[in-house]
């Protein structure tokens, strides 16, 4: 049986890629037990850095619990809609400078690898994840006391997927059409023949 949100893809890719999507519709009553939780917060912690940095930081709140509540209420009326379904809500951040105050020019690009990581190794466990960008930092900052140090980057919600008619109908809708990317030519960069080598 094909996955329902299988990518289209033009090449063959590993399942964990190629059906790894993300969802609106999350299970409530699904449980994110600790057994559950620490491969996928061991594959971030194995994500490359520059340096060896690891500048991401997670804070993990379940569904039920006060840190979530402050979370979510952080986040853009929109996302609200749906992501308190979700078992965990996680705040990813960055430490986007070193020690002494120097920045880390790719923090924010090693802790994209580090969600990255999360998000396969929870596609291999039967779980799934939204990430999301869209929520007020500021808040954020306030309601956790974040180090100055930390960016705040995404908050990423994550669970086991529902169907999608628990969703309004425009989500729902959303939910059941194919996914899409632009053509892999369109991403290419051609270099510049003025430059070349002779």
């Amino acid at each position: 049986m094909t996955h329902p949100k299988r990518a289209d893809t033009s090449a063959p890719l590993h399942p964990l890629l190629a059906e790894r999507w993300s969802p609106r519709s999350f299970d409530p009553f699904h449980q994110l037990d600790d057994a559950d939780l620490h491969p996928l917060l061991e594959a971030a912690r194995w994500a490359p850095s520059a340096n060896n940095s690891q500048p991401w930081r997670f804070l993990v709140t379940r569904r039920g619990g006060d840190d979530f509540t402050r979370l979510h209420a952080a986040l853009n009326p929109g996302n609200q809609t749906w992501a308190g379904a979700a078992s965990a809500l996680l705040l990813v951040a960055a430490h986007t400078v070193d020690e002494a105050g120097r920045p880390r020019p790719y923090a924010l690009y090693d802790t994209g690898q580090a969600v990255a990581h999360l998000a396969v190794q929870a596609q291999a466990h039967g779980l799934a994840l939204h990430q999301m960008g869209g929520f007020d930092a500021a808040a954020v900052r306030d309601a956790f006391g974040l180090d100055p140090a930390l960016t705040p980057v995404v908050v990423v919600a994550l669970g086991r997927v529902d169907a999608p008619d628990r969703l309004p109908a425009p989500l729902a809708e959303r939910e059941r059409t194919p996914r899409q990317r632009h053509a892999l030519d369109s991403l290419l960069l051609a270099p510049d023949p003025a430059v070349a080598p002779a």
